[in-house]
């Protein structure tokens, strides 16, 4: 058994995966994601100060959310967030549209097994280039 404290209440728990916190503090996080998500529908052109003033949710938070593609804003809405890569602005996430991709077929292309070519095959068996010549 892998015990440790809840980072967020303190108390005593089974550690199994992810962050360390209890079921009872991931169930209230949930819940508030909830209500978040639920303001941030009706109010699309809500403030991150207004989020975390209606809300009770600490912005740092938010922007957790809005990272892992949790929570998603509409194109007038005053919250901004910018690619990590090219600065480029989004809506949700930690990338462009644009740089995911790039991302992805670079991983496809590092996977793939590189091409190798041969030399067609002559009769004599050795290769064209490193045939002896003589003068008869």
């Amino acid at each position: 058994m892998n015990a440790r404290n809840c980072k967020k209440c303190g108390k005593l728990f089974n550690y199994i995966a992810g962050p360390p916190i209890c079921q009872a503090c991931k169930e209230a996080i949930e819940a508030k994601f909830q209500e978040v998500k639920e303001f941030v529908r009706e109010h699309k052109t809500a403030s991150m100060k207004e989020i975390v003033a209606n809300c009770g949710v600490e912005e740092r938070q938010v922007e957790q959310w809005i990272r892992e593609e949790r929570l998603v804003f509409a194109t007038d809405s005053p919250i901004k967030l910018f690619c990590e890569t090219c600065g480029a602005p989004i809506f949700t996430g930690r990338y462009c549209g644009k740089c995911k991709n790039e991302t992805a077929n670079s991983f496809g292309a590092a996977g793939r097994k590189p091409e190798t070519h041969q030399a067609p095959a002559s009769g004599g068996g050795a290769s064209s280039s490193a045939r002896m010549y003589s003068r008869k």
